[in-house]
């Protein structure tokens, strides 16, 4: 039997070893997102499996709990140890610009360390306290609104993107296809609010509350149109369009938070628990979304780039021209770096604690052990979000108009 674990932990230290040595400089951001990713499979595995053991640890154990708070344990203690990995990378990464710096190889290298600090932090965070843990899940669900936060923020830098590379092509058959994208995007958004009115306004019960967030998501999305087009404001139809179905869906997946008893929830009335295919599902599209807004963040060129990188949008040449014979010798000793290491795994410590407050219901206090991201907290979230986000988007309209003098996006 020893030979036989001596074997497979030799085999697994290989393959470790040959992941690690595979990573190059391009692939770097997609080894941490890959170890994110695993992160959020161990806590999902634990968060099922791992209420029995932690049941007889008694330093966890020291009073009577139930097996969702169990649960809730193990998903918080991945996280914190997982956001601890990002915030020291954070910290050491405070300052790099050019890859000249020997900070640089440890962004893109040592990946056979990095693997094993971060699989110690997450194994070291069980020996951890309760209190410490209760600390960390009351901070997480701030740091899970900065992540929102800046989730909205790369949705309007995406949006408006997307508006301005279309719009520089200057052929017709582009501004058609604006045209019909942008009507696509607003029917779909209205015909998905409408149909909120079915499953969230059940007949012979008074939702006041879900009439009003639909309702407001509604009037939101009309007036995003109304101001974009008006003529003081430079705008386009293209992100309003957008922006008016992604606060839609905000709308839709606050509302399917509600309480499974709450009886204007129509969707989880209409069946006694949520089907293992629904969780499977919502648990993807929560991981595609946190994967892709960490990735995008680490390269964003509008609020993650430093200065001095060529992809800051800066007008201002990095060599100046009496200066080109050694200027050539200085572009080859350092090279900027084209994006901000230190926010980069900053976004993945925040989004850490974003996906910890999504497996665990937002730390609730609801005994229910099957559901995910449900509660009043989760709905108050989301409903949250999309006003913040309808508030940075019509800010980006008018502010050009209040302050001239600064660019926005």
């Amino acid at each position: 039997m020893s030979c036989l674990a001596s074997c497979c932990a030799a085999s697994t230290c290989g393959l470790c070893s040959s992941v690690a040595s595979g990573i190059s400089k391009k692939s770097a951001r997609l080894a941490y997102c890959g170890l994110f990713g695993l992160s959020l499979v161990v806590s999902w595995i634990l968060r099922e499996v791992a209420a029995p053991l932690l049941e007889k640890l008694p330093w966890i154990n020291t009073s009577t709990h139930t097996k969702a708070w169990f649960q809730q344990q193990a998903v918080l203690r991945v996280s914190l140890g997982n956001c601890l990995f990002f915030a020291i990378l954070a910290l050491i990464m405070i300052g790099v610009k050019d890859q000249n710096d020997k900070r640089d190889s440890w962004h893109h290298g040592g990946w056979i360390a990095k693997m094993v600090i971060w699989l110690l932090l997450v194994i070291l965070m069980f020996f951890l306290p309760n209190v410490v843990i209760t600390v960390y899940g009351t901070l997480s669900k701030f740091g899970a609104g900065l992540f929102l936060l800046v989730q909205v923020i790369i949705l309007l830098d995406f949006t408006h993107s997307w508006n301005d590379a279309w719009v520089e092509k200057d052929e017709q058959k582009w501004y058609i296809a604006l045209l019909a994208v942008s009507v696509g995007c607003y029917l779909a958004a209205f015909v998905f609010s409408g149909i909120l009115f079915m499953w969230f306004n059940p007949s012979g019960h008074d939702c006041g509350l879900n009439i009003f967030f639909i309702v407001m998501t509604m009037v939101l999305a009309f007036a995003f149109g109304i101001i974009a087009l008006h003529p003081a404001v430079n705008g386009s139809l293209l992100p309003a369009s957008v922006i008016s179905i992604y606060c839609a869906y905000v709308c839709f997946t606050g509302l399917s938070s509600e309480p499974r008893d709450y009886v204007c929830n129509g969707l989880h009335n209409k069946s006694s628990a949520v089907s293992t295919s629904t969780l499977i599902l919502g648990m993807l599209t929560t991981v595609l979304s946190v994967l892709y807004s960490a990735l995008r963040a680490g390269s964003s060129t509008t609020f993650l780039s430093p200065p001095s990188s060529p992809k800051s949008g800066g007008k201002k040449p990095l060599l100046e021209g009496e200066d080109v014979e050694e200027g050539k010798e200085k572009e080859k000793e350092a090279r900027p770096v084209s994006y901000s290491y230190s926010f980069f795994h900053l976004i993945f410590a925040l989004a850490s604690m974003y996906s910890a407050m999504l497996l665990s219901g937002w730390t609730s206090s609801s005994d229910s052990s099957v559901l995910v991201d449900v509660g009043w907290t989760s709905v108050w979230v989301r409903i949250c979000t999309e006003w913040v986000t309808a508030a940075l988007y019509v800010w980006t309209l008018v502010a050009p108009t209040i302050i001239p003098d600064r660019e926005f996006f």
